[in-house]
């Protein structure tokens, strides 16, 4: 990075933040999901942890967060001090103004603590995609109009020409975030002087472009005097590196079968992964923006992805088959932040 707004940070002084998908794993259920979310979130609540975010996927056993704005008052209701929010909600599956009223009621509720990160993307295959989104001309072309709208229902006054307006939502002040995996949506961000976040913890390749392009573009808005940019990361921490990294082969197996065609919930950790060459360079390239290992390693991995990324805020998931070893990990984790 060469810009000023990627120097001199230090890893004590920037927020973590944790993204869940109500992960679904075998020999369980989506009710147990569910609870445990809100489990990790109310741990997350007492480490320090800055926001807790859930993802909207649809058509993935595995997954149990595609209602998004339910999970999000489920959490929000059982915690106390920890920003709620969605990482993201894809709006293109979704009318504006349905999200300005979900946002608007779940910020009512639990006011100063409700995030709207918002991503363009279907969150799920085209046939799921068809069925959500009903018809044509909805495909995603159209998100800077979509986001503009949805803002114009955030507005406190009537000197819009819309005549439709969210009631809850209006005159709220929600914060919404732009979320990416390519340049896209670094571009929007940057020139709507919106904070942006990315998808490094599955979609690596364009991070430096995106982040480059946002921090040298960025205009300053009524949100935003600087850039603000959060990087995803998978996070894997245990007493030893080897623990580490077998928690980690759940994960390395979800995507082995998503390469595969297969998808489903997930496995239990291995010894050895079943792959071949190809398949281990494809699991291993898209899952490089990862950290695993105990704290003296995390904290190092860590600090290098400070220095390439110059990140504002990193938000980890941390996708552990057993839900005692992924508490366990996100106190270690804490325990780095905290003591950086």
């Amino acid at each position: 990075m060469t810009t000023e707004s990627t120097s001199n940070k230090k890893l004590q002084e920037i927020p973590f933040s944790i993204l869940d998908l109500a992960t679904v794993t075998e020999g369980s259920n989506i009710s147990s999901a569910l609870k445990n979310s809100l489990e990790l979130a109310q741990h997350a609540d007492e480490l320090g942890y800055n926001r807790f975010w859930l993802a909207e996927h649809h058509n993935m056993p595995g997954i149990a967060s595609s209602a998004t704005s339910v999970v999000i008052g489920h959490i929000a209701g059982g915690t106390k001090r920890i920003r709620v929010g969605s990482g993201g909600i894809m709006l293109p599956n979704h009318a504006p103004l349905v999200i300005a009223e979900q946002f608007g009621t779940l910020e009512s509720l639990y006011p100063g603590r409700i995030d709207l990160g918002l991503g363009r993307a279907p969150g799920s295959d085209q046939l799921t995609s068809r069925a959500l989104r009903r018809g044509p001309g909805s495909d995603g072309q159209d998100f800077p109009q979509r986001l503009e709208e949805l803002q114009h229902f955030f507005k406190p006054t009537s000197t819009s020409s819309m005549q439709v307006h969210a009631y809850p939502g209006r005159g709220l002040d929600i914060p919404i975030w732009l979320l990416g995996s390519s340049g896209f949506s670094a571009e929007l961000a940057a020139r709507k002087g919106l904070p942006f976040s990315f998808a490094s913890h599955f979609a690596p390749d364009y991070l430096l472009p995106a982040l480059d392009y946002y921090y040298n573009n960025f205009q300053p808005s009524e949100v935003l005097e600087e850039p603000y940019a959060m990087v995803a990361l998978n996070a894997f921490v245990a007493e030893t590196d080897a623990e580490a990294h077998k928690l980690a082969t759940s994960h390395h197996r979800q995507f082995l079968n998503m390469i595969r065609g297969r998808f489903g919930l997930m496995q239990p950790p291995v010894d050895e992964l079943d792959w071949n060459m190809q398949e281990k360079a494809i699991v291993k390239g898209q899952l490089r923006y990862s950290v695993m290992g105990d704290k003296k390693s995390v904290r190092d991995q860590l600090n290098q992805m400070l220095e390439q990324t110059g990140a504002n805020e990193f938000i980890v998931t941390s996708p552990i088959y057993d839900h005692q070893s992924r508490l366990h990990s996100i106190k270690l984790l804490s325990e780095i932040f905290n003591q950086a």
